[in-house]
């Protein structure tokens, strides 16, 4: 570590202070486990708690990210500050980092560095042209149109095809635009487009009318759109076709034109994730004025880039898409949105700063042995399950067995040659790294799928499960107080990390992954007989979260929720599993009056304490498959016989639900 004697000094009082553990100050002892845990658990930090005016909600993740951020600013400063004496990454990290935070010159060019982007699309004429156009504004990373780039063949996932899928709106998802309830928000949205293309240059009127058009057009590409809970459902988003076959199933979409406007790779056939959305776009295409396909590439440019350009554009950006989408009240630091975005565009780059710097050699040997015991766990519960039959248990089994781990980092650094990044404008910047992107994407096109690389970088505080790879991920940033402290209790570490673990290892057997076998291909693996079985279940737990109300009427989504929600109680189940065959035998050490299985329930309830402001929570119901925290704790607790049993929760309690409605799967 290369720290000066006084930020070491710091540094080590901040770790002191930062362990995992149960905090008592953080329970309401006037709740009773039996009726609310997740209000015992953290209902007096729940009264006192305030959303940050930067922020849509705060809770226990938000407190990790925020510190997690401030080592980024700290990686990002003194890379900045070495200069051309760094190493390659450091000059990468420095000279992004130090464009980002040169407001003055942001300020003065506006959006002068993109404006020959904005000439582009004032030169159109013809349908053909506004279809290459929406090429090269994929290129940049624009979400123009649809989506294009590689993914693993869902049926061979060794292979890398290329693939097209809906996308092009500018609100959330496509109910945004169909709900008569959300005019109101429409309204706001319309009036957003046009303040932006005032920015640019418009006059009032034309800005009004095009921001209509965009709406407009926007509006009839969802007619086509799957909702969020059908993007869930991987036969429904699964379309192999040859170009032929494409050409037939989507008439007058002009792919061949399309595709040579790309730069991909040849190849014999891709998948077509929507057919319906695409036949919707053939028909906007060849239907809708050129002058309204102008105003609509124009925004979604601007859109695009505005966080990245002079003050103006930030703020009026921030002003639908934060305060009136989400609630909050300003603006994030310019170093915290400028270091996220460094992490998110060249995050292998910063991650290897970040490793070495904070990443304890120590910490991956420890995680790698909770996911064994852990794995250990999901085995015994595979071998002990009642509804399923012996052929479906011993291809679960295989697939557990060919789970893949990854901890940390990758093993190999992605390499950034041809990427330039230089002091210039940091909107010039974002547009090179994101170009860059796109042609990395494109090359894997029939390739062999990469089995090293990592899809989210060493600094996000996440975790994540690849059906098409079978593996589940742990980011460095992941692997810390509250989630991971190597000096804490087994009960509390089990709780968070070992339930977390487990949540991503039930991915791969939730409504989603289970479709997915061992190899990480979309194939039937089930007996009849014990899909039935699954299905039954699984209907359960949808409609025990359909039943939760949030903001008056609106109701938890169990469709769009459900695979989180059985991760959550499959995570929880091989966790405390794998922590009883931890603990010593014997009677059990209480700490802090607590046993260890209470610590337990204790320690997982704990790192959900969320509050949210109102439009934040309508907007997670309405496109998140992540129920409100709440729920993720109450929810699966009250089907658990071994959280009664920890708290002597009686028959009839609110946390006890009746035994003919216990959910239990993995």
């Amino acid at each position: 570590m290369r720290l000066t004697l006084a930020s070491a000094a710091a540094a080590v009082l901040l770790i002191a202070s930062l362990r995992a553990d149960i905090v008592p100050a953080n329970l309401d002892p006037a709740v009773k486990p039996q009726d609310d845990f997740y209000r015992y658990a953290n209902g007096a930090w729940l009264k006192q708690a305030q959303v940050p005016a930067a922020y849509s909600y705060w809770g226990a993740v938000n407190e990790l990210r925020d510190r997690n951020q401030q080592n980024l600013k700290m990686l990002c400063e003194r890379a900045s500050a070495q200069g051309d004496q760094g190493t390659p990454p450091e000059r990468m990290v420095g000279d992004f980092y130090a464009s980002g935070m040169d407001q003055e010159a942001m300020d003065a060019a506006g959006a002068q560095p993109i404006r020959f982007e904005f000439d582009r699309i004032d030169a159109l004429r013809t349908p053909a042209q506004v279809l290459a156009e929406i090429a090269h504004l994929q290129s940049l990373g624009v979400d123009a149109g649809f989506a294009f780039g590689s993914a693993a063949d869902a049926k061979d996932s060794t292979h890398q095809i290329a693939e097209v899928d809906q996308g092009g709106l500018g609100l959330p998802e496509r109910d945004y635009y169909l709900r008569p309830e959300d005019q109101a928000l429409r309204d706001k949205y319309t009036a957003h487009i046009a303040r932006l293309l005032l920015l640019l240059g418009g006059l009032p009127d034309a800005a009004q009318t095009q921001a209509q058009a965009v709406l407009r057009l926007e509006t009839a590409l969802t007619q086509g759109s799957l909702s969020a809970a059908q993007l869930r459902v991987p036969e429904l988003n699964y379309h192999k076709l040859t170009l032929a076959e494409a050409e037939a199933a989507v008439p007058g979409m002009p792919w061949r034109d399309y595709f040579s406007q790309t730069g991909a790779p040849a190849f014999a056939a891709f998948n077509v994730g929507q057919p319906g959305f695409f036949r919707a776009f053939a028909a906007a295409l060849a239907q809708t004025p050129v002058t309204d396909w102008q105003a609509y590439l124009r925004w979604h440019f601007v859109h695009h880039f505005a966080p990245y350009l002079g003050g103006s554009y930030v703020q009026e950006d921030f002003a639908f898409y934060g305060a009136t989408l989400t609630g909050a009240k300003q603006l994030l630091p310019q170093w915290q949105r400028v270091a996220a975005t460094v992490d998110r565009e060249i995050g292998e780059a910063l991650g290897q700063l970040y490793v070495e710097e904070y990443f304890p050699a120590d910490s991956k040997a420890r995680v790698l042995a909770l996911v064994g015991n852990l794995r250990t766990s999901l085995r015994a519960r595979i071998e002990g399950l009642p509804w399923m039959d012996e052929p479906t248990r011993a291809r679960a089994r295989a697939k557990l067995d060919a789970l893949g781990v990854k901890v940390g980092y990758p093993d190999t650094w992605r390499d950034y040659t041809g990427l330039v990044i230089d002091r210039g404008p940091y909107v010039l910047n974002v547009l090179k790294a994101e170009a860059f992107e796109w042609r990395r994407q494109l090359k894997k096109i029939g390739r062999p799928t990469d089995p090293g690389e990592w899809l989210e970088t060493p600094a996000t505080v996440n975790a994540y499960y690849s059906p098409w790879r079978n593996e589940v991920v742990f980011p460095a940033a992941i692997l810390q107080p509250p989630f991971f402290d190597s000096q804490a209790d087994e009960a509390v570490n089990y709780g968070a990390i070992g339930a977390f673990i487990g949540h991503e290892m039930t991915h791969g057997f939730d409504d989603q992954g289970r479709k997915y076998d061992a190899h990480g291909n979309l194939a039937d693996w089930w007996s009849s007989e014990s899909a039935a079985q699954f299905q039954q279940r699984a209907a359960a737990i949808v409609k025990q979260f359909d039943g939760y109300v949030v903001l008056g009427g609106l109701h938890v989504n169990g469709t769009l929720t459900e695979g989180e929600n059985i991760a959550d109680l499959g995570g929880l189940k091989i966790a405390y599993a794998a922590l009883e065959k931890a603990l010593p035998g014997g009677p059990r050490t209480q700490i802090g009056g607590f046993t260890p299985e209470q610590r337990f329930f204790l320690s997982f309830a704990s790192i959900w304490r969320t509050v949210y402001r109102p439009e934040a929570l309508r907007l997670l119901v309405r496109t998140n498959p992540h129920s409100p925290c709440e729920f993720r704790v109450n929810g699966p607790l009250s089907n658990l016989d071994e959280f009664a049993a920890a708290f002597q929760v009686p028959d009839g309690a609110p946390m006890r639900r009746p035994a003919a409605e216990r959910v239990s799967i993995w």
